[in-house]
This record gives C-alpha cells, structure tokens and sequence, in this order.
C-alpha cells in the first residue's frame, strides 16, 4: 500500500484535496480502482493531520445479476457507511432508448444521480478512483474523438451541486494497483454490463500500452506534458503575434 499511499497523500496536499471537517463521499463502482482508493482514505484517515469523515456511495444502475454483498461487508470491516442507490438507468439506456453508444448517456446519468446522492447525504466532496493512467488515456481520448487537448482535474468544483470533486489517486500508477498485495485481497465486484470492454477507452487504453513499449518514460512524459504550467499555444492566437519569436 506504500505506493498507493505516498502518491496520494502528495496529490491530496499538493491539490488542497481535504481540508478540516470535510466529509467526503467515496465512489464505489465495484472495480479495483475505488476499492483501493476507498482503502487508501481509510488508512490515510488514521494519520492525516486534520479531521474528515468518509461515507462510501455507489449508484445501483439496476444491472442484472450485481451483487454487492463483498462490498457491504467489507465496508461494514472497516466502519465506513455505505450507501447503495438503486435506479433504472440500465432499463433507461438498453431497453428504453437503445443507445447505440449506451456508455455516455449512462455515465451521465450515473454522475447526476451520484451527486444528487452526495447532496442527500450532506457531503460536500466526492472522491472518484481515476488515476494516472486514466489521466493519460482521458488525455488521448480528447485529443482522438474530441479534437481537443484536455483530460480531468484533480479538483473540480461543481457551482450548480456545490460539491467538489477530488481524484486523490492521480499520481498513482495502475500497476501499483494491481499488483498491491493488500489491494489485490480486496473485494472486486465484476461488471455485467454487456457493453463492458467494447468502449473506446478500452481501444485507447490498448494505444497507451503500445505506446509505453516502444516510448521510455511514456507515461512520467504524459503527465508531465499535462502538467507543464506553461499553456498550450494555439495555432488560433498566431495571427496576434505575426513576425515575433523568441529565437
């Protein structure tokens, strides 16, 4: 858990993620990702210099055969509340519209009934299990299908929901993840989504890894590119400065 927890404790003090008297809704998908972060806060929450509650939340789309009993147990093990939201959103997306590309309509489904969830429960932070490598392959995603040069913060402020959302795994690697001892006994819910691994994140996520082969230091690269305080400059603002260079 060292490597989990390090890069997280230097997200979460470099980005101000927690502050005094927070409480802080966790993301429970069911995946490795949140389970490990869940695990991380808990830990974290022992020694950390200042006072937040957590409560771990997860949305029930209303997939057939979910079982979230490891979950609630597991939670139960280490005395953080646990909510479970169920909806329709899986009867909304496959059988009502018959979305053709069903992940983005339930992403945003999912997310309006999270954060109404943490509104509900008074918290006023959300934290979601997006790491490194999901910074970089969000990079790409953008760039590829988008056309634009982006991927997620580490800190978002939601004005309408005055919630914020941290990712307090964002310097973490997901090989950190996966062959963590202590992560690889935690409970992991699989997926019965039919549309699970059929993503475009999943065609990107192949790129990435091909690219970390032939590339040394490809990811520190990435993020260091995603980093750099110094902004992009768009062709757009060339025709402001005809004639000048620093050269």
């Amino acid at each position: 858990m060292k490597k989990i927890l390090g890069p997280m404790r230097r997200a979460i003090q470099q980005f101000n993620m927690i502050s005094d008297g927070d409480r802080i809704a966790v993301g429970l998908s069911g995946g490795k990702d949140s389970i490990a972060l869940l695990a991380a806060l808990a830990r974290y929450q022992k020694f950390a210099p200042i006072d937040f509650e957590l409560e771990a939340v997860t949305i029930d789309a209303g997939l057939e055969g979910m079982n979230y009993a490891p979950l609630i147990e597991y939670c139960h093990q280490i005395n953080i509340p646990y909510t479970i939201l169920k909806t329709s959103i899986a009867s909304v997306v496959f059988d009502i519209r018959k979305e053709q590309n069903p992940c983005s309509l339930c992403a945003r489904m999912r997310r309006g009934a999270l954060h109404n969830l943490c509104k509900d429960l008074h918290c006023n932070k959300l934290a979601l299990g997006h790491h490194a490598d999901d910074a970089i392959e969000t990079f790409f995603l953008s760039l590829f299908y988008e056309g634009r040069i982006n991927t997620f913060q580490p800190v978002t402020y939601l004005n309408r929901k005055k919630i914020t959302l941290i990712r307090p795994l964002v310097f973490v690697k997901e090989k950190d993840i996966i062959y963590d001892p202590e992560c690889q006994r935690l409970p992991i819910i699989g997926s019965t989504c039919p549309a699970d691994g059929f993503t475009k994140r999943e065609e990107v996520k192949e790129f990435v890894s091909k690219m970390r082969t032939e590339i040394p230091d490809f990811n520190r690269k990435i993020l260091s590119a995603i980093q750099n305080p110094h902004p992009f400059l768009p062709w757009a603002n060339t025709s402001k400065n005809k004639g000048h260079s620093n050269d």
